[in-house]
């Protein structure tokens, strides 16, 4: 794909945006939207205001309100905010049938008639006339390089990359703002030298290739601005899961269950973005000898805490994982997901 196609369209702190919209008093402060930060609520968003304490999404409210003893917090209001999801959703469907919703405040649009730019800068403009909030809108000719473009500039930015501007900017990317390099695989690369897409591209291939498989020819082809997946109007996430083989064998629990914790909050984050919950939490396990068990457990109540996540997952791994023989490999995935609009009551815990 050549042309400028697609348009990625992020809203700008989402919940906190609307919380501050609806109540001026806020405006321009710091806002936490999320649990109680007595308890042991976490943070759901917030505000660019809060985010320059180092405040962000999955942290604890309590060390949030530490960070900025001034700050609001406010609860969740998920109905509201999936009402002014749909208002949004609305106005794409204005313009293109090709929508692809990555969240509740995220989404990629295919455009194969007129002006790609002009309808992305219609697109932008319509939502803050309609709904009074701001987006960031990155336009170029794959996913992956339009959703680099609306991170570059938010909030309220609107960048257009094209193939030529990639090749510039890409070699001095960050290793870790490519598709799927998050902690773990960037300590790994890093750990060989590998800090920017530049430093990918001018290692050796046959070292990657060897020592990850398809994932890095997947990080190759990305580092090189080539991503062939379309923009799918239809797609419902069945399940989320991490997983990772060891450095080492081990037995050592601890060990152990800092991957699960990693893992926990991964999700928790990838959950809170696209306002899920999950019923099921499933532990994955891959001993030495290359046999492997599952474990799963299936809640009462749906949750989207990474921190209940991490206190179910370690209590499958303590009460139902033998630990007879070394593990090589450890993965968590949760699924019997809820999605927004099923009547389920928002909890923080």
């Amino acid at each position: 794909m050549t042309e400028l196609v697609v348009i990625h369209v992020d809203m700008d702190a989402f919940y906190a945006s609307v919380e501050q919209r609806d109540r001026p008093q806020y405006r321009n402060k710091p806002v936490v939207v999320g649990g109680d930060p007595k308890g042991r609520g976490v943070v759901s968003a917030a505000s660019y205001e809060a985010r320059k304490f180092g405040i962000h999404s999955a942290m604890p409210c309590s060390q949030a309100a530490r960070l900025c003893p001034n700050i609001v917090f406010l609860p969740v209001n998920m109905e509201k905010y999936k009402k002014v999801s749909r208002q949004i959703h609305s106005i794409f469907r204005e313009y293109t049938p090709i929508i692809e919703p990555v969240s509740i405040d995220e989404a990629f649009l295919e455009i194969s008639d007129g002006n790609p730019i002009e309808t992305a800068k219609n697109i932008k403009k319509d939502i803050l006339l309609r709904t009074g909030l701001t987006s960031s809108v990155g336009v170029s000719y794959n996913k992956f390089i339009a959703k680099m473009a609306s991170d570059m500039r938010k909030p309220d930015g609107f960048t257009v990359i094209t193939p030529e501007k990639a090749r510039d900017i890409l070699p001095r990317m960050s290793i870790r703002k490519v598709w799927g390099v998050g902690e773990k695989t960037e300590r790994d690369l890093n750990n060989i030298g590998i800090f920017t897409v530049k430093d990918l591209l001018e290692y050796d291939r046959e070292f990657l290739l060897s020592n990850w498989g398809r994932r890095a020819h997947e990080l190759i082809q990305l580092c090189r601005g080539i991503d062939y997946s379309p923009v799918q109007t239809e797609q419902e996430t069945k399940s989320i899961s991490e997983e990772t083989t060891l450095e080492s064998d081990t037995d050592d629990l601890g060990v152990l269950r800092n991957c699960l914790r990693e893992f926990s909050l991964a999700i928790g984050r990838r959950m809170t973005k696209q306002a899920l919950k999950c019923r099921t939490i499933t532990l994955k396990i891959r001993y030495n000898d290359f046999k492997y068990i599952t474990r799963s457990v299936t809640l009462p109540n749906p949750i989207d805490s990474s921190l209940l996540i991490y206190e179910r997952s370690s209590e499958i791994l303590k009460d139902r994982v033998p630990l007879l023989k070394p593990i090589r490999l450890i993965g968590l995935q949760v699924s019997n997901l809820v999605y927004p609009g099923e009547p389920v009551q928002i909890s923080f815990i």
